[in-house]
């Protein structure tokens, strides 16, 4: 590939990725773009994340006792406890929430952040509650029973329904009257024209038999999984594979498991984890086999688990953590020692994250609250709003120097910067698509802030080497060539050197130290690529003959050599 057309192909990259990072920064800036159906659900998930500082919301901190923990298992319990109240923030509908762990001292504190939220109390009174761990047997047979008594006196009303239709009762009233199917008891029945496959095999059969006749009723029930079904046939048009029918439908469900909720398949055994001692890592064959969970009960419920086991003998036992089921293995047999075991499928993390699970429930940790905070919405807002506009002043003010200063070079950092912002914000958008969101708070903005400046040092480092080689007489091309050469380990340096001051304020800072520092060192690596690698390229595209006739166009010119010859 030749040189210039290599340059072309790297330009064309550089435009769409321009575009592409901008499309998703600036989405209202691309609104005359037509909208497709999961537009609106697309945009809703870029969504930049705010921290507290930003909308308001709740701070709450709370010292965790654990005292009465072994020492071996204080970090699982704590986990435990994070886990517990990340699930709680999570059922109360919060986004953008943080729950972390931290030091206070020698006590180890929880601190939540509640964007959002504005009821402190309600908030607090979630957080403490202890998960409620449970388990219970299945009532599928005895629920099954009642459904089929349920579902033959449907069955005989169907049928009754049926004859009265054959009698010439008005099917549209009876449809309004008895159908289960919102529907067709709507519009007295009518399913408009259907094509095959449109419906159940069951219902398909029917419509689409040959000697089912137009404006009759076929003599028989229709049964499919849904239930009992009386079709009246229409009209219909095509044929083949072409043919497309127009029926009217009355329809009795049928009363099924699959319709009830879990809560209500597995009653309760008074089995809870009150009476669960541990749960643990286990594998089979004494330690050479496939990774299981080991239970292991105390006294009571060795008792309760043992009658369990006895009467649930191939059948399942649920095991409910806030009326949420986390695992239904089946029974194999009695167990009255009051250790089990449950085994499966399982990948050893699957494994530690159900033992996790379970003792989420039967090692809650004691919390209390030490200290809270309510910031108002508005202060977020003033704040946003305010440095977000220092920031603008500040690329507007630095855009306008390197013009001034570096002309045409001046240009290309300013597009460089414009991409590098851009860049940036499109990754705060996308965070929210990964397993690590990035929240921004005021901390992070200033990293931000911060970063621009970083972003145009680069480019006037570069800059000055480039005036220095046309000082020299060299052509632009090659000015260009070395400036960026010979500023790279200056470059290099400088950037190295505050990336290892981030990593070390992300290591061993917390809260907004730790926003600061993940903000300025995203910034920092994205100015790195930006100015060394985008403005480039765009100076390779852009400067040709012109500038080599021209080159106090490029820059401001500088005579080095004026002392050189004094010499």
């Amino acid at each position: 590939m030749r040189l210039q057309e290599k340059i072309r192909w790297q330009f064309a990259w550089v435009l769409a990725l321009a575009l592409f990072s901008g499309a998703i920064a600036y989405p209202h800036v691309f609104s005359f773009i037509p909208k497709f159906p999961a537009a609106e659900t697309i945009e809703e998930s870029l969504k930049i994340n705010l921290g507290l500082d930003l909308q308001g919301g709740i701070h709450l901190e709370y010292a965790a006792d654990l005292s009465q923990v072994p020492e071996g298992k204080k970090g699982e319990a704590l986990e435990a406890a994070l886990a517990v109240i990340e699930r709680r923030v999570n059922a109360f509908g919060v986004g953008e929430s943080v729950v972390q762990s931290a030091k206070s001292g020698t006590e180890d504190r929880i601190i939540v952040e509640l964007p959002g939220v504005k009821d402190v109390e309600e908030a607090k009174s979630m957080l403490k509650e202890t998960p409620f761990l449970e388990f219970r047997e299945s009532q599928d047979e005895e629920l099954q029973r009642e459904f089929d008594v349920e579902n033959e006196a449907s069955k005989r009303k169907a049928a009754e329904i049926l004859e009265r239709t054959k009698k010439g009762e008005d099917f549209a009233a009876l449809a309004k009257e008895f159908s289960q199917d919102p529907g067709s008891k709507d519009q007295g029945g009518d399913l408009d024209f259907v094509t095959k496959g449109t419906f159940v095999n069951e219902f398909d059969e029917v419509i689409f038999k040959d000697d089912f006749q137009a404006g009759t009723v076929h003599p028989d029930l229709v049964e499919s999984a849904f239930g009992w079904h009386i079709i009246k046939k229409l009209e219909e048009r095509g044929e083949g594979e072409e043919k497309e029918v127009r029926a009217a439908h009355i329809l009795f469900p049928k009363s099924t498991l699959d319709m009830l909720p879990d809560s209500v398949r597995f009653a309760s055994t008074g089995l809870s984890g009150k009476n669960l001692e541990d749960a643990f890592v286990d594998y089979q064959g004494q330690g050479f086999g496939a990774p299981q969970v080991g239970l292991q009960f105390d006294a009571e419920g060795a008792k309760l688990f043992a009658e369990l086991t006895r009467r649930n003998l191939g059948k399942p036992i649920a095991i409910f953590l806030d009326d949420e089921v986390i695992s239904a293995p089946t029974v194999q047999s009695e167990i009255t020692d009051g250790r089990a075991v449950i085994t499966g499928s399982f990948t050893l993390e699957e494994v530690k994250h159900l033992v996790g699970r379970l003792n989420e429930g039967a090692l809650p940790v004691p919390i209390t609250l030490v200290g809270q905070q309510s910031i108002d919405a508005s202060l977020g807002e003033d704040a946003l709003r305010t440095s977000l506009f220092a920031g603008a002043i500040g690329l507007i003010a630095v855009s306008i120097y390197m013009i001034l200063y570096y002309r045409f070079l001046g240009f290309g950092a300013v597009f460089a910067l414009l991409i590098y912002s851009a860049m940036l914000l499109a990754i705060f958008r996308l965070s929210g698509f990964s397993p690590f969101p990035i929240t921004l708070t005021l901390s992070g903005i200033a990293g931000f802030i911060l970063s621009i400046g970083i972003a145009v040092d680069a480019n006037v480092l570069i800059f000055e080497r480039t005036r220095e080689e046309l000082a020299y007489g060299k052509s632009a091309r090659k000015s260009i060539q070395e400036g960026f050469r010979r500023a790279w380990p200056s470059i290099r340096d400088g950037h190295v050197s505050t990336l290892i001051t981030t990593f070390i304020l992300i290591l061993m800072g917390t809260g907004f130290v730790k926003g600061f520092a993940v903000i300025l060192s995203l910034g920092v690596l994205l100015s790195l690529f930006t100015a060394v690698v985008l403005v480039r390229v765009w100076l390779r595209f852009v400067v040709g003959d012109w500038a080599e006739k021209r080159p106090w166009l490029l820059v401001a010119p500088k005579k080095l050599l004026e002392d050189e010859t004094t010499k």
